[in-house]
C-alpha cells in the first residue's frame, strides 16, 4: 500500500498550474474499500455480503493514457490521479482522483468518464471475504 496523497496539497498544486486560469471548478473522487459487495449492491440493494479486503492491481502504461486522453476532454485542463496497490482493509483508499474544468456541467462529466476509465478498463479489484 501506497503513502495516500492530501486533496488539499493537489487542490494548491492545480491553482498554482498554467492552466488554473481556465478553471472554474475543481472535483474530486476518492474510491474507499467497502465492506459490502459491489455486486450484490448493484444486483439487489442489500447490504449483508460482508467483504474484509480487496486485492487491488492496474496497469501503470494504461493509466498514463487514460489521464492524458481526460486532459483532451471538453472543458478539462487540470488532471492528477493516484491508484493504490496491494492487499487494501475495509476504510482504505483506492484511489484519488482530480479534475480541473471551466464550467460545472463538462467537469462533472470529465470526472464520470475517467473514473469510469480507470474502473472498466484499468484497475484489478478482487473483493476479499472470510
Amino acid at each position: 500500500m501506497s503513502q495516500v496523497p492530501s486533496f488539499d496539497e493537489w487542490l494548491a498544486e492545480a491553482k498554482a498550474d498554467p492552466s488554473a486560469h481556465q478553471c472554474g471548478m475543481y472535483l474530486c473522487h476518492n474510491g474507499v474499500v467497502r465492506e459490502v459487495a459491489k455486486e450484490i449492491v448493484r444486483a439487489y440493494g442489500d447490504n449483508d455480503a460482508a467483504v474484509t479486503g480487496m486485492d487491488f492491481s492496474y496497469d501503470q502504461a494504461l493509466l498514463d493514457q487514460a489521464i492524458e486522453e481526460a486532459k483532451g476532454y471538453p472543458g478539462i485542463f487540470y488532471v492528477r490521479v493516484w491508484l493504490n496497490s496491494g492487499h487494501l482493509e475495509v476504510g482504505d483508499d483506492i484511489m484519488r482522483v482530480l479534475v480541473g474544468g471551466d464550467i460545472r456541467e463538462r467537469t462533472i462529466d470529465g470526472l464520470v468518464k475517467l473514473v469510469k476509465n480507470i474502473k472498466d478498463n484499468i484497475v484489478r479489484e478482487i473483493e476479499v471475504r472470510d
